[in-house]
């Protein structure tokens, strides 16, 4: 006799949408405005949330960045136009511990660090989340452009439909537990042309904002002196020295230099272009090579979190396609485990510019389907 099992609503729960609540994470931005007003639409009870997560008074007005006041405002008249609930959390102090002051302290120790996957790592998908499921939220919907498909072990996290919104690099540390939690209404779309039209259809104030660009605590996109503010005397003078001992010049501060970097080193008038290829925090010294010192063949990666079927050190070698900065295209690698967290990543192809803080992200050659990551680091 064959079973007549109820069906599931949009967000996968066997029950009407009136009867699924589920908090939405609420930007300010058109992304999340669409999520939260597709799902009020369709009956969904629907409560959104908004984190404040800096003091915004300076960036009160500033477009280009996420989180500020203007975006808090956006937020709630989204809410009112589609009558559902909304809040504002205080989150700052969070915000600042587990974000604000890593960026800070990574940047002085010469790394390049992502604060946004750990926002989503340690604030939105932990914080946030719980906050949530306080509000007996059945599920947490983002504005993220990914993909959460189920499969044969449970929920799977794949790359965006659109492969120019993919937001898998910033959300590799996403764990299976989160992910049974989460949903991204938005990962099938194929353009960012498709939620600006929805939002139209909806009505919204925010259908024509444009995107965040920049950091949230760094609307200028000027990253040291936002170091200098949060750690007085961080930017003390040194040399640039050439990999051959040559001292070619001084700078004002290690922390105004990134590996790879090549325009503004205060070192004109040579006759073969250099880059940064190094930086020794504790000499205060900024070096520079060829641009050949900078390719990379292996990479020392910790902290990672697998999304693959087994364990990530139950069964040898991994063959898979990596990324090393959320701007450049998936590398077939060979990633090695040495233990459940720590692995060795070996390129097929040398990459250029590779960079201690950045993450390394997992993929599926064969599929959209994203196996995780973790965080570069030195190794040596």
């Amino acid at each position: 006799m064959a079973l007549d099992l109820p069906e599931l609503n949009a967000l996968g729960f066997a029950k009407p949408p009136s009867e699924t609540r589920v908090v939405v994470a609420m930007s300010g931005g058109v992304d999340s405005s669409v999520v939260a007003a597709e799902l009020a639409q369709a009956g969904f009870d629907v409560v959104g949330v908004t984190l404040q997560l800096y003091d915004h008074g300076a960036a009160l007005a500033k477009k280009g960045a996420c989180c500020a006041g203007r975006d808090i405002h956006d937020a709630r008249r989204v809410a009112e136009e589609m009558g559902f609930p909304h809040y504002v959390l205080d989150y700052e102090n969070v915000f600042k511990d587990a974000v604000i002051d890593e960026f800070a302290d990574s940047y002085l120790a010469g790394a390049t660090p992502v604060p946004c996957i750990r926002c989503n790592e340690r604030v939105k998908f932990k914080d946030l989340l719980e906050t949530a499921k306080d509000l007996d939220a059945d599920c947490m919907a983002t504005g993220h452009y990914i993909q959460r498909k189920m499969g044969a072990h449970g929920p799977e996290l794949h790359s965006a439909a659109d492969a120019a919104r993919d937001q898998s690099y910033f959300l590799f540390s996403t764990t299976p537990e989160q992910l049974s939690f989460l949903r991204f209404p938005l990962g099938h779309l194929q353009s960012k042309a498709e939620t600006r039209a929805l939002a139209q259809r909806h009505g919204l104030s925010v259908a024509d904002k444009p995107d965040s660009m920049d950091i949230c605590f760094v609307p200028d996109g000027n990253y040291a002196s936002v170091i200098e503010k949060l750690r007085p005397g961080a930017a003390e003078p040194g040399e640039i020295v050439h990999v051959d001992g040559r001292v070619l010049g001084t700078h004002d501060g290690v922390i105004h230099y990134t590996i790879g970097q090549r325009r503004g080193l205060g070192i004109g008038g040579l006759d073969e272009p250099l880059y940064v290829v190094k930086l020794d925090v504790e000499g205060r010294r900024v070096l520079v090579g060829p641009k050949e010192m900078l390719s990379t063949r292996v990479i020392p990666v910790r902290e990672i979190n697998w999304l693959g079927d087994g364990p990530f050190d139950g069964a040898g070698e991994h063959h898979l396609s990596v990324k090393v900065r959320s701007t450049r295209p998936p590398r077939e690698a060979i990633v090695r485990p040495l233990s459940a967290t720590t692995a060795e990543v070996e390129l097929l192809t040398p990459e250029e510019g590779v960079s201690p803080g950045q993450a390394c992200v997992f993929y599926d050659g064969s599929s959209s389907r994203v196996l995780g990551g973790g965080w570069i680091w030195r190794g040596d």
